[in-house]
């Protein structure tokens, strides 16, 4: 798979050369966590778990707006869900930790009230099961 994301250019021959350049990376590893769906009323969810679709190679990907997670991070109830969590716990290895508290980081002040605070609870439990970890 491929990312294909516009960059400013370093240059400073801005005669020559385009202010925004296209730019391809190489995707080493990626886990498929979900999909957004888009129900009845048109109000957008997240589909977590296994997709049951392949991905073709060289699939160009780009990242979700805030929207959209928040969107995917919401169920066809418009609860909060994170049904992800156990499967990246399993399938990242020692980069579960940090990935997730990356997630977790990113995707709390999205929510309010209760949700957030679940959350942060998710939050501590997963660094306090990572100094555990690191201790043994």
């Amino acid at each position: 798979m491929h990312q294909i994301s516009p960059r400013l250019t370093s240059s400073a021959d801005t005669l020559l050369s385009p202010d925004l350049v296209s730019e391809t990376r190489t995707l080493l590893w990626i886990a498929l966590i979900g999909h957004l769906v888009t129900g009845a009323g048109g109000r957008t969810y997240g589909q977590q778990g296994m997709p049951t679709l392949v991905v073709p190679v060289n699939t160009p990907v780009w990242q979700l707006t805030t929207a959209e997670v928040l969107a995917f991070h919401r169920n066809a109830q418009g609860q909060a869900q994170f049904r992800y969590y156990a499967h990246l716990l399993r399938s990242t290895g020692n980069y579960a930790a940090p990935l997730l508290a990356q997630i977790l980081e990113t995707i709390t002040p999205l929510f309010t009230g209760t949700e957030q605070r679940s959350l942060e609870i998710i939050s501590k439990e997963l660094a306090w099961r990572h100094t555990l970890g690191s201790l043994r």
